[in-house]
C-alpha cells in the first residue's frame, strides 16, 4: 500500500536529515527531519484505517529494521537510530492504541487524539535521547518546542487528506469528459 511506503521511506528520510536544522526565530530550530517526519503520523493513522492494526505494527517492524539496515551501512550515527528506534517505537504504539481506542469517531477526532499524544511524546523522546549530552539543554527544548509545532502543522496538512482531493479532482474531470 502507497501509505505503508510514504511512511517507510518518511523514517529514512527523516533520521538521515535529523542533523541538519533551521533555525526560527519564534520557533526555535527545527530539523529538516521534522518536516518529513510529520507525514508518518497520519501515514500510519491512513494504514490504520485502509489495513488494520496489525499491519500498521508489521509496517513499523519494517521500517524500525530499514533504518538499521540504513545505520549497519554508514549512512546514519547509532545515537540517531537508537533515538528513532525508540521514540517510533512508543509513540507509534501510543498513537495506535489511542486511535483504536477512538475507532469509532470521525477520521479527524481519530487523527487528532492520537496525534495529540504521538508528536510530543515522539519529539521529546527523539530529541531527549539524540541531543542530551551533545547540545545545550535550553538548544534541545528549542527543538522539541519546534519540532511539535511543525510536526503538528504537518500532519494537520497530511489529515486534510490532499492525496484524496486530487484523486476526486482528477475523478471528477474525466467523468466531465465522458459525459
Amino acid at each position: 500500500m502507497i501509505y505503508a511506503l510514504i511512511y517507510i521511506l518518511a523514517t529514512l528520510s527523516a533520521n538521515y536529515t535529523a542533523t541538519w536544522f533551521i533555525y526560527f526565530p519564534v520557533f526555535g530550530q527545527v530539523s529538516i527531519a521534522t518536516f518529513i517526519f510529520g507525514i508518518t503520523f497520519t501515514m500510519r493513522d491512513r494504514v490504520h484505517h485502509k489495513l488494520g492494526r496489525r499491519k500498521v505494527y508489521i509496517m513499523i517492524a519494517v521500517a524500525a529494521l530499514a533504518n538499521l539496515v540504513i545505520t549497519i551501512l554508514g549512512a546514519v550515527m547509532w545515537r540517531i537510530i537508537l533515538a528513532s528506534f525508540i521514540s517510533i517505537i512508543l509513540a507509534e504504539t501510543a498513537d495506535t492504541e489511542i486511535y483504536q481506542k477512538n475507532i469509532s469517531e470521525t477520521w479527524a477526532m481519530r487523527v487528532l487524539k492520537s496525534n495529540s499524544v504521538s508528536i510530543p511524546l515522539d519529539s521529546v523522546l527523539f530529541n531527549s535521547i539524540a541531543f542530551l549530552g551533545v547540545f545545550p539543554f535550553t538548544e534541545v527544548l528549542s527543538i522539541i518546542f519546534g519540532e511539535i509545532v511543525f510536526k503538528g502543522i504537518v500532519s494537520g496538512i497530511m489529515a486534510l487528506r490532499p492525496i484524496d482531493f486530487l484523486k476526486k479532482e482528477k475523478y471528477e474531470k474525466i467523468r466531465h469528459q465522458i459525459h
